[in-house]
Formats: C-alpha cells, sequence, structure tokens
C-alpha cells in the first residue's frame, strides 16, 4: 500500500510549517512516461528545474534544523537519514534542490510523537525536493520530510488516494518510478526546464541554481554502438551522451547482463533526454563462464544435483548475484556430497582402510563383501551398488542378502570365518 501525495497538498505531520517557506512545489507540471520503472540518479532530464532559485530554501531548513528549541525533530530526521546530528550542516550542503518531471516512489516520514514514522509514498510529478550526491531523493522540500528509497516492488503497488490528495490528472500506473543511487556521485546534474522543455539546466551539485548553466535540449545526439557491452557500460554510454537508459522486462536487468541490441540502433539521432530501449542476453554476466561450467561436472557426478543448478540458472537471466552466488553453492557440494556417499558405503566394507577405497574401485571390489554381514550397515550397502555398478555387479548380491552367511564365507574363507565367529 502506497499513499498518495500530490503536489501542493500539504502534508498532515509534517517536521516543518507547510506555510514556513522551505519550499515550493510547481503544481502544473505533467508527468512524463518511462521505459523502466527503476531508474538511476544520473539519468538525463530524470528531474526538472526552474529559472526560481528559491524552489528550495536550503539555508531556511539548516536554521530549522540547528535551533535548539528543534532538538527533539533534529534527532529524529537525522536518525531518518541515518546521520548525527553534527552532520546536518554539512550533509545540507551537499544536496541539490530539482523538482520531480516523475511521479516518484519513496519512502517518505511523518512527524509523529517525537518520533520519524516511516510510509511509503508515491510523490506527484512537480513535487519539489532536495537530492543528494547520487541523484537520490533526500527531503521534501515544502516540509521537510526526510525521504529515503522505495524498498518494495513497482510493480506491485497499491497507491492510496486520500486526505485530500485526490487522484491527479495524467495519473498513469506505467508512468510510476523509483530511483537508485547513481553509480559514482555527481559534479552536477542535468535537468529539464519545467516551463520550457527546449531548455536544459546544468546545476552543480550542492547549489540551489545561482551556477547554473543552461543548453540546447533539441540538440541531437547519436546512439552509441552497444552490443556486446554490459548493461552497466551501455547505461553509462548512454548516460554521457544525454540519453536515457530503458528496459522492457519485469525488473531492471543486472549490471553485467550483455546487451544484445538497442532500440532506436546505432546510429539513430535523438535529443536529450530520450530512451533508448536495450536488449539483453538471456543469464548473462560477468561471471558467465563460472556459471556454465559447473553444470556439465554436477550432471556427470550425480543426478540430483542437476535439479539444484537449473533454479539459480533460470534467476540468473535478471540478476548479477544468481550467477555468482548459487552456481558455486551446487558445484560445492555434488563435489562434497559424491565422494562421501561412497566413502561412507564402502566404509564398512573396508574398515582397516577406508582411504584406498575412495581412491581407487579394485581395492573396493575385493574387499567389500567381508565386512558387510553387520544388519545395521545393510541401508548403506545398497547406494554402493547403484552408485557404482562396475565394481560391485559380481559382489553384489552378498551385501543385499544379509541373512546368508555362506556367500560370504566363499568369497573370502579366512576373513569371513574371523568374523563370523566373533
Amino acid at each position: 500500500m502506497v499513499k498518495a501525495v500530490a503536489a501542493g497538498v500539504p502534508s498532515l505531520a509534517p517536521f516543518f510549517d507547510e506555510t514556513s517557506g522551505l519550499g515550493r512545489d510547481a503544481p502544473d507540471v505533467k508527468a512524463q512516461p518511462v521505459r523502466g520503472s527503476l531508474q538511476q540518479g544520473d539519468t538525463p532530464g530524470l528531474y526538472g528545474g526552474s529559472k526560481q532559485p528559491t524552489v528550495c530554501d536550503v539555508k531556511k531548513l539548516k536554521a530549522f534544523l540547528t535551533d535548539p528549541t528543534n532538538d527533539q525533530k533534529t534527532q529524529a530526521w537525522a536518525r531518518a537519514l541515518g546521520i548525527t546530528t553534527g552532520e546536518i550542516p554539512e550533509y545540507l550542503d551537499r544536496l541539490t534542490p530539482v523538482l520531480l518531471r516523475h511521479d516518484t516512489l519513496v519512502k517518505n516520514h511523518d512527524y509523529k510523537k517525537g518520533k520519524a514514522v516511516p510510509y511509503d509514498s508515491l510523490l506527484q510529478a512537480g513535487i519539489a525536493i532536495l537530492v543528494d550526491q547520487q541523484g537520490q531523493p533526500a527531503v521534501k522540500c515544502s516540509c521537510g520530510n526526510p525521504l529515503r528509497p522505495f524498498a518494495g516492488d513497482t510493480n506491485r503497488i497499491s497507491v492510496k488516494f486520500e486526505d485530500g490528495n485526490k487522484e491527479w490528472k495524467g495519473y498513469d500506473r506505467s508512468s510510476v518510478v523509483a530511483v537508485r543511487p547513481a553509480a559514482r556521485p555527481l559534479e552536477k546534474i542535468a535537468l529539464v526546464d519545467v516551463d520550457d522543455p527546449d531548455r536544459g539546466i546544468n546545476r552543480p551539485v550542492g547549489t540551489g541554481g545561482a551556477r547554473d548553466d543552461t543548453f540546447d535540449t533539441r540538440k541531437t545526439e547519436a546512439v552509441p554502438g552497444l552490443a556486446g557491452k554490459t548493461f552497466g557500460e551501455a547505461r553509462q554510454a548512454l548516460a554521457d551522451k544525454g540519453l536515457a537508459t530503458g528496459y522492457d522486462t519485469g525488473s531492471v536487468p543486472a549490471d553485467g547482463a550483455r546487451v544484445t541490441a538497442s532500440d532506436p540502433p546505432a546510429g539513430t539521432e535523438l535529443r536529450f533526454g530520450q530512451y533508448v530501449m536495450l536488449s539483453v542476453a538471456e543469464g548473462s554476466s560477468p561471471g558467465d563462464g563460472d556459471t556454465t561450467s559447473p553444470p556439465p561436472t554436477q550432471s556427470s557426478v550425480s543426478e540430483p544435483s542437476t535439479p539444484g543448478t537449473s533454479a539459480p540458472e533460470s534467476s540468473g537471466s535478471t540478476s548479477t548475484s544468481p550467477s555468482a552466488g548459487p552456481p558455486t553453492g551446487p558445484s560445492t557440494s555434488p563435489s562434497t556430497s559424491t565422494p562421501s556417499g561412497p566413502s561412507t558405503s564402502t566404509s564398512p566394507s573396508v574398515p582397516t582402510s577406508p582411504s584406498t577405497s575412495v581412491t581407487s574401485s579394485p581395492p573396493t571390489v575385493t574387499s567389500a563383501p567381508p565386512p558387510s554381514p553387520p544388519p545395521k550397515e545393510t541401508a548403506s550397502t545398497p547406494p554402493v551398488t547403484t552408485s557404482a555398478p562396475p565394481p560391485v555387479t559380481t559382489v553384489a548380491p552378498p551385501p543385499v542378502s544379509t541373512s546368508a552367511p555362506p556367500p560370504v564365507s566363499e568369497s573370502a574363507p579366512e576373513g569371513p570365518t574371523s568374523s563370523v565367529a566373533t
């Protein structure tokens, strides 16, 4: 469940009074379409800007948070963002004011009974926020509420419109986006003027608009050749060109997934912020070589390992973790379990030299029958018969028959006689 927060609508339990002049939303901003619900903080055109530099008053927010009379709020505010109260001034100096161009999912916070109470919310396009050095939403400007990344599944949300936050015009479930941090700290953020989309704004991180540079968003760039690159490399190459990365899978592809094609193709001229859809190879990742080599070994060692391997491989198509984690686990367990199986079943056969029976098959064949008489070893004997048919083919009947000493005495007169007598 996600609570809708409309532009210009005051919060019921804000950290600071909405009329205190901390920030001002732009209610007329129309949400832009998005190609992939998870986008990084450095995606070109993800955020908007305005010629009005007072969209967020960071100095006033800093004054409120360093005022001793607001000490309880200050402590709750800092805890929500994972910093100390002493780090607040420096933290605020690194934040940058922007306007949302997409309906954006975040973890918001109300201030109730001296504590920051978290809740998932959908912020309408046009809301003014402060973002950190990696483009991550950090503060809602109008009320000072701290913001954290949305941790839920963007494809499985139910938006609740209440408390004056009516469903806004142009709301489109498919245009909702959640922001994850850019791969590296940013020096500047490329914005689109919400009042004039043909005007771009390069805003240095930690500034409020006084040092903005402008550029023409109509200027085109050619889509670079991306086939063969990893998804992470392709995304960075597009960002360097001022182009956004799109994907049509349910979840964002792993950074190591190999790109097979782009739409539009390489050489196509696009203007700033337009999306390039990337197709990736299923199951591709930086560790592809490691992922494909274990399965043959596992299948040749034992059948049970095959099902265990197939499950991680199927999930590895969209994530790097399956390629790095699961394959290693299964490949280790079959190799250790297989030797341990034979060694356990052959150890009853050769009490004096279990290591010999594991190392070579012949010793196991000749010495396996004698020790099999004990009834309790009958359960472990069958695995020997099934797991290693060649060596135990001629000697298999004696171990199966626990109540028949004669066959044992025939195969080894001296050894069995003493053991049976005992």
